[in-house]
């Protein structure tokens, strides 16, 4: 997220990050956060891609769920991404990444406020809310719904999501995937819709689409979405790869 006057601040550390670090500063002098949900590999596996971190001098905080079996995300991350698996160990790097353990708590970074909450998924996983200068915005991304396929949502969720300009929730599975693979992690579109519209989201953005999707069937799910969000007072937009969406 671009924010004025504040560092940059990322969720979750996919490979879209190697990406982001090509536009970013690579003599030193980057600056920057991560908001990680969870430790799960689609959340994770561009870090050691991050360019701007081979340059001494950069900086990355990262902030990440705490761990059930009592490692730091340090330990966890510095167990993963070393050799053979990788060339260099994390703390390897010429840049300095600094990781933090959170679980439901409040921090700011610089101007802007976040609020961190533990939400249902396989594994400890937190959900975040950032809020600067009124605007606010909320990003769940793996989101257990309930495994019966009902509509409940523990209030840590909620808190997160309530009134918030923008809401990037997870919106996996159909309610026929789901049944199959209710316990995995996810969430369907429809519980997406009604739990944006149970938090007061003035905007939803469909996220974590499921692997197997082609663009036309995402866009076939969008456009039942909007039509659902429209008659709850939701707007609904599906996220995609290069999507800027602009909060004033």
């Amino acid at each position: 997220m671009a924010i004025p006057d504040a560092d940059p601040i990322v969720f979750d550390l996919g490979t879209g990050l190697r990406y982001f670090g090509a536009t970013q500063p690579q003599d030193g002098s980057f600056r920057g956060a991560c908001l990680l949900t969870h430790l799960h590999w689609d959340h994770t596996q561009g870090l050691p891609f991050f360019t701007p971190m081979l340059k001494p001098g950069a900086q990355f905080d990262v902030y990440a769920p705490v761990q059930e079996d009592g490692r730091s995300v340090a330990e966890v991350f510095e167990a993963t991404i070393h050799p053979p698996l990788f060339p260099i160990s994390v703390s390897q790097f010429p840049g300095d990444f600094r990781f933090h353990d959170v679980a439901d708590e409040e921090f700011d970074l610089g101007p802007v406020h976040v609020t961190a909450r533990l939400v249902p998924h396989v594994g400890n996983t937190l959900g975040y809310r950032i809020e600067w200068n009124g605007i606010s915005v909320a990003y769940l991304s793996d989101h257990q719904q309930p495994y019966d396929g009902s509509m409940r949502a523990s209030d840590g969720a909620l808190e997160l999501a309530r009134g918030v300009d923008l809401l990037i929730h997870d919106s996996q599975y159909t309610q026929d995937e789901f049944e199959m693979k209710f316990n995995w992690g996810h969430c369907t579109v429809d519980y997406a819709v009604w739990f944006a519209r149970e938090a007061g989201a003035k905007r939803l953005a469909l996220f974590h689409h499921d692997p197997t999707r082609h663009d036309d069937a995402i866009d076939a799910i969008r456009d039942c979405a909007t039509t659902a969000g429209s008659l709850v007072g939701v707007e609904v937009i599906a996220a995609r790869e290069g999507l800027i969406v602009r909060l004033d």
